[in-house]
């Protein structure tokens, strides 16, 4: 199940404090703060995105991207991807 991330809306209509909230996809969306009834709307946000991080560069690198089992392809002039890790053919390309 989800996380839904809703805003407590104020007296004056402006927002207050955001929470998260455990819910189903077929569940209706809360309306009310589930401990003390304040009126709430849901808000949208990132789905369970992580963000990249320093660390990500050194994981995407050819060389460890080959000891983990993937093949790795840049993108070259005319839409052709040439190999620069793992298994694979040399090269792929869209038929035309």
């Amino acid at each position: 199940m989800p996380n839904y991330e809703y805003v407590v809306v104020l007296p004056d209509g402006s927002e207050g404090e955001v929470f998260t909230h455990l819910q189903g996809f077929d569940e209706e969306p809360l309306t009310t703060h589930p401990t003390d009834g304040r009126p709430v709307r849901r808000i949208f946000s990132v789905p369970g995105a992580k963000t990249s991080t320093g660390r990500a560069k050194p994981d995407m690198s050819s060389k460890n991207l080959e000891k983990l089992g993937f093949t790795q392809y840049k993108k070259g002039a005319g839409g052709k991807y040439n190999k620069t890790a793992g298994d694979g053919p040399g090269s792929i390309h869209r038929d035309s």
